[in-house]
């Protein structure tokens, strides 16, 4: 028999697996919902209105049970119903503050990631600005400036002027010095033509008619 059940065991290995279905539904929820309403709750127990709310409710409560006729009190001295009232609110009260506080918290730490990789990609940004910074005061300091490029500016007129000028002058020198050439041979011709007319005429008078 043992070996049977073991062998139909090992055969079923090689099928699938048959879906049991649960007998207990498990009640389905919408857990946002339910946080939403929890921090509700949660917020309004921690306002000044609850603490009025809370304490007229228990002082009527005494008050009535207290004073009230002995056939239209609810709950007499002690005050066991209003204790387990009580007990039943706080233990109800507890798990649904701790509840808003770890939505609270989860909140908290979406927020604080987002503002961690907002200020690295801020911490980035600056980082990348003070390099461009730094690589355009080099590239600026290496550039010639303004002031730089109109003295050798002016220092490359004056020396143009300077060039000119001696060119000039060496031309007017050599024109003034072909012209004054030209003229004095110009005299000297002249003057070498008159003295030998003088001479010739000179000599036709002293020579005797013949």
């Amino acid at each position: 028999m043992a070996r049977e059940e073991r062998s139909r065991r090992v055969a079923r290995l090689d099928q699938p697996r048959e879906v049991r279905r649960r007998v207990v539904v498990a009640p389905s929820y919408d857990p946002d919902a339910f946080g939403r309403l929890s921090e509700r709750i949660a917020r309004f127990l921690g306002t000044g209105r609850f603490l009025v709310y809370m304490t007229g409710f228990v002082l009527a409560w005494v008050l009535w049970n207290a004073l009230a006729p002995v056939e239209m009190r609810f709950d007499d001295y002690p005050f066991i119903f209003l204790t387990l009232m009580l007990s039943l609110q706080a233990s109800y009260a507890a798990p649904l503050i701790l509840l808003a506080q770890n939505r609270q918290d989860d909140r908290d730490r979406v927020q604080y990631e987002q503002d961690r990789a907002r200020s690295e990609r801020t911490i980035a940004d600056t980082e990348y600005l003070t390099r461009e910074l730094a690589s355009l005061r080099i590239s600026v300091g290496d550039v010639a400036t303004r002031d730089f490029l109109r003295s050798e500016l002016r220092d490359l007129l004056d020396e143009m002027r300077e060039q000119l000028r001696d060119e000039l002058g060496s031309d007017l020198k050599s024109d003034l010095s072909r012209d004054l050439s030209r003229d004095l041979s110009k005299d000297l011709r002249s003057g070498i033509r008159k003295d030998l007319r003088k001479t010739l005429r000179r000599d036709d008078e002293e020579r005797p008619p013949g």
